[in-house]
């Protein structure tokens, strides 16, 4: 009875089943949010968690785990700021890029063309521009010549190659030299850079020439490697790959005065850049590394040699198939003729030395020149010249010559300067040489005789004669021969070329007045003051000579030789200035000059140049030896053509065995036979004579008005 009230609760079914349905009546507390774990505590953590490495060995892998990480992080900020920096010079370079069109002519100085009378181009001075020309326009051939040799990667790089410029340091170093010099590694992109001097335009006040300019384009330092190379990289983004290589076909010096592509191809081969061959087009790529060196008028060998190995680099990279490279190889390019004739040689050197120089050698403008130039005659005194050297002269002879042809107002049609004809810039005898003229001058001192009154039938006593020279003492002329001839003809004087009879004669008619008759012909040269004025002691170009001659045959008006017809401005149909030559004022009277004609003929049919006789044709001239034969002169005329010989040495060696009348007069012939080849004779515009000789007027005085006055005098038999 006792533990009744302390009965057990009684036993439910919550109970029965254990606790699990009791924990699912009671609300299950929220899981704590896990806290985020810093990439710093959990690379703790690893390395907490990893074993150490202990000792000597994990100290060093440390160490070197520490510098790579440092390298890293100091290169890539280094290489970030590099791009940043090159991005902004490109991206400025890039805004200072003018339009393509204006990079395509870039030269200081203009060019000249000359032309003969033809108006076909014979000649080029200058830095000579052709015209515009495109990567699309001009052959196929040179455009894709010009990749293989210069940068056959040209279309897959951004504008600057790494293998290149390693490679190019590679060999460099290979050879001995330093990395930055000889071969350099440019792409075609880098080339047309340096063509533009980096935008950097010539200016006068800061260079003291072109040259210096163009060297510090040039030049091959690093810091110019990365300006160079950022350069490019703008270009290459500003400009597509065509319009890269358009500039560079546009601005390459090619050799021989001419920049740019276009002015190769009609300076070599006389043809537009679109029509040029495989050959021709090896040929011009192949001089873009040396163009002076390998121009083809330097060293044509040299050029073709070349070319053939432009063929190759172009058959190996699928430009030419093999039957097309063994035929641009087996028939290698050659000279046009034009460019054979290496731009005109002595002819146009002189007539760009008559020009005005900011028109010739310091034009800014392209200049056409139109010229009196006869092209078949040049050939013609130039064969002729050959011939007698090649047949006459002894072999190994050091002997000069020279030729000029002229018409009878002054019209140069040919000029030959020396032995060598395929020169330009050499010396010029026929212009630049002053020589004594011997017996060349006589005609002038017969010329002033004639014009006052002297008659061909005149008669003077050569014989012994001597004069007293004050300061000089006695002088006795002799003539070549030795000998004396007495009583003779002023015909067969001059005929036969006496001495004593020519001094007479001057003497007479007054030495000034032979003067000033020569130097109205045109012998601008200082002459004689002496009695051997009559003799040629003075000194004349050949040019003079000639040009003086052309007065006789014109009939007796002075001549002023002239190779420049006119100047103009290429693209404008006026010219700016005409010739400067032609007929002046009249020397000596037409009868007197006919007269003169008549005797120098006879000099010629008769006399001393006998050698220059062409069949069929009268010839008029005069022979003219100097003392010591240290000079040999034959200068003389048809009705068309007055031409002048010049043989001699540079050094005045005396020539041996050679007169006025052997091998100058051969020369003459051989030219004008050439000259006159499929022409009609005409007669000379000489008189017929019909008086008998007569006696030699008495001695008059020195002065051409009291002359005329006492022979009128004489006529009207007034004392």
């Amino acid at each position: 009875m006792s533990d009744s009230k302390k009965r057990k609760a009684p036993l439910v079914a919550d109970k029965r089943y254990g606790a699990r349905n009791t924990t699912a009546t009671k609300a299950k507390p929220k899981p704590k949010p896990k806290t985020p774990v810093k990439k710093r505590a959990r690379g703790a953590a690893r390395r907490k968690a990893a074993p150490k490495r202990t000792g000597i060995l994990g100290f060093f892998r440390g160490i070197i785990a520490w510098l790579i990480r440092l390298i890293w992080t100091v290169t890539w900020r280094i290489a970030m700021v590099v791009f940043l920096i090159i991005g902004l010079a490109v991206g400025y370079e890039y805004m200072q890029l003018p339009d393509v069109t204006e990079l395509l002519d870039g030269r200081a100085q203009g060019s000249v063309t000359l032309l003969d009378r033809e108006n076909e181009v014979f000649a080029w001075r200058g830095d000579q521009f052709g015209g515009v020309v495109t990567a699309s326009t001009v052959s196929p051939h040179l455009k894709n010549a010009v990749v293989a040799t210069e940068d056959k990667r040209f279309y897959k790089h951004i504008g600057i190659s790494p293998r290149g410029v390693a490679s190019a340091v590679r060999i460099n170093l290979r050879e001995g030299r330093g990395p930055l010099s000889g071969h350099g590694g440019s792409t075609i992109t880098q080339q047309t850079a340096k063509l533009l001097c980096l935008g950097v335009e010539y200016d006068k006040a800061q260079w003291d020439s072109e040259a210096a300019y163009v060297a510090d384009c040039r030049r091959g330092s690093m810091g110019r490697k990365i300006k160079e190379a950022v350069y490019a990289l703008a270009m290459e983004a500003k400009y597509s790959k065509d319009d890269i290589l358009s500039i560079y076909l546009n601005r390459a010096y090619m050799g021989g005065g001419a920049y740019g592509a276009e002015a190769a191809a009609q300076r070599y081969f006389g043809k537009a850049a679109a029509e040029l061959n495989a050959a021709q087009s090896a040929m011009i790529a192949g001089l873009l590394t040396a163009p002076s060196r390998l121009a083809p008028t330097s060293n044509l060998e040299r050029s073709q040699n070349r070319a053939a190995t432009v063929l190759r680099l172009m058959n190996e990279q699928d430009f030419l198939t093999d039957a097309q490279t063994a035929q641009g190889q087996a028939e290698p390019a050659t000279l046009s003729s034009t460019a054979q004739a290496k731009a005109g040689g002595y002819f146009a050197d002189w007539v760009m030395s008559t020009g005005p120089e900011f028109f010739t050698n310091n034009t800014t403008e392209d200049v056409i020149i139109s010229t009196t130039l006869d092209r078949r005659i040049q050939r013609a005194a130039e064969d002729g010249l050959k011939w007698v050297f090649d047949n006459k002269v002894r072999e190994g002879s050091k002997a000069e010559a020279a030729i000029v042809v002229m018409s009878a107002d002054g019209a140069v049609r040919a000029m030959v300067g020396g032995r060598k004809t395929k020169v330009s810039g050499a010396f010029n005898r026929a212009v630049q040489a002053k020589r004594q003229t011997g017996s060349a001058f006589k005609p002038f001192v017969y010329a002033t005789a004639l014009d006052l009154g002297y008659s061909h039938i005149d008669t003077v006593l050569d014989a012994p004669y001597c004069m007293n020279i004050p300061g000089s003492g006695e002088w006795c002329p002799r003539n070549y021969t030795n000998k004396y001839y007495g009583e003779v003809s002023v015909e067969w004087a001059l005929q036969n070329s006496l001495n004593i009879p020519a001094v007479k004669i001057s003497e007479s008619v007054g030495r000034d007045n032979v003067r000033k008759v020569a130097g109205d012909f045109g012998i601008s040269s200082s002459l004689a003051d002496g009695p051997a004025l009559a003799l040629g002691a003075s000194e004349a170009s050949l040019l003079e000579m000639t040009g003086a001659y052309a007065g006789i045959l014109n009939g007796g008006s002075s001549v002023t030789p002239y190779g420049l017809i006119q100047l103009r401005l290429q693209g404008d149909p006026e010219p700016l200035m005409g010739s400067g030559g032609g007929i002046g004022e009249r020397v000596i009277s037409d009868g007197a000059a006919r007269e003169l004609i008549y005797m120098m003929e006879k000099v010629v049919s008769e006399g001393t140049g006998s050698r220059a006789k062409l069949p069929g044709w009268q010839v008029a001239g005069k022979t003219g030896t100097t003392s010591a034969a240290k000079d040999a002169w034959f200068i003389g005329f048809t009705a068309d053509y007055v031409v002048g010989v010049w043989m001699g040495y540079d050094d005045n060696t005396p020539l041996s065995g050679v007169t006025g009348g052997g091998l100058p007069a051969e020369i003459w012939h051989e030219s004008m036979k050439r000259v006159t080849d499929g022409m009609s004779p005409r007669p000379l515009p000489a008189f017929t004579p019909k008086q008998k000789p007569r006696p030699l007027p008495p001695k008059r005085e020195n002065n051409r008005e009291n002359v005329l006055e006492q022979l009128l005098k004489g006529i009207l038999g007034v004392n």
